[in-house]
């Protein structure tokens, strides 16, 4: 898999998780607060969309996952 392919299983599974643990009806429900994190995950997203500058993409990069894809490039 690649750095990009990462990033968005990454993004997705932040997502998913605080909106299961900051919504009301979740049967894992803890505060309303972690919906602050999906507000962040998807302001992540907008701007890298943007600026082509993910800071995850760091991070994978420096543990050993190849790039492939052109959305999340290190520079």
């Amino acid at each position: 898999m690649t750095v990009e392919r990462y990033i968005r299983i990454m993004a997705g599974f932040v997502v998913m998780l605080s909106l299961a643990l900051g919504y009301h009806g979740s049967p894992i429900f803890v505060s309303e607060w972690f919906l602050a994190l999906t507000a962040f995950a998807g302001f992540n997203l907008f701007q890298s969309g943007f600026t082509g500058f993910c800071p995850p993409a760091i991070l994978f990069k420096k543990l050993g996952v190849p790039e492939g894809g052109t959305a999340c490039k290190v520079k």
